[in-house]
């Protein structure tokens, strides 16, 4: 199991001060741009909570929206899915991409929530010592479900985070100090869920890998990304 970076890591002033301002000024945007997902209801089990998470692992999120319902009307509980063939769980999931290796993990992990009852631990200790868990999903399943305020720390948190704030310095997300600690900053709310999936959206709608839609972002008063960009272009004289 991987461990997280020192949780003693102090964030500069000047980016404390700048997070409740983000997180409601995002949380705002979702209210009336975010999307709706099956996996985000309310009344949703913790065997359909933790399924969706393995699911969104490395594909996108309109792309499992296509499958999951029907995935969990095909296997709707541990037991179900612990005693499915390979190669139906394969057909089931080769819409998701990576079914394969999916497919090896949800036959793994079915078996042992089964042994256990079908109980999801409550520790991230516990989580993290179960087939395809890691940091992201762990994190998830503990913010889900006992309402711990953790951060779904990838790579698409990452880019919005470190443009608004500042850049991260180690290579891995998951390693790096700065970045976990202003990601646990950020969620830290009575609202982390939401939190999260304000981020996760905004990501994937406005805050683009490539061509961050900057003109029409509620975050570029105060974001370094934007601010940098500008003072370049209006420098330079470009029209």
């Amino acid at each position: 199991m991987r461990r997280l970076p020192d949780s003693n890591y102090k964030l500069a002033p000047s980016i404390v001060a700048l997070v409740p301002w983000f997180r409601e000024t995002v949380l705002e945007w979702f209210g009336q741009r975010g999307r709706t997902f099956p996996w985000r209801d309310a009344n949703r089990t913790p065997y359909e909570v933790v399924v969706a998470e393995v699911l969104l692992q490395r594909t996108t999120a309109t792309n499992i929206a296509k499958i999951y319902p029907a995935f969990i009307k095909q296997y709707p509980t541990w037991a179900s899915l612990a005693q499915a063939e390979l190669e139906d769980l394969q057909v089931a999931l080769k819409p998701a991409g990576l079914w394969q290796q999916k497919a090896l993990v949800f036959q793994a992990l079915a078996r042992a929530m089964d042994l256990q009852g079908g109980v999801v631990p409550s520790s991230r200790l516990e989580l993290e010592s179960l087939a395809g868990v890691g940091q992201y999903i762990a994190s998830a399943v503990l913010t889900t479900l006992y309402n711990q305020a953790e951060p779904f720390i990838d790579v698409n948190m990452s880019r919005v985070l470190e443009r608004f704030f500042d850049p991260r310095k180690l290579a891995d997300i998951r390693d790096d100090p700065y970045l976990q600690t202003l990601a646990r900053q950020v969620v830290k709310s009575d609202k982390s869920i939401l939190v999260n999936w304000a981020i996760i959206d905004f990501a994937a709608l406005v805050c683009k890998p490539n061509h961050p839609l900057c003109q029409i972002c509620p975050l570029q008063s105060k974001c370094l990304f934007f601010l940098n960009h500008h003072t370049v272009i209006a420098s330079s004289g470009v029209r």
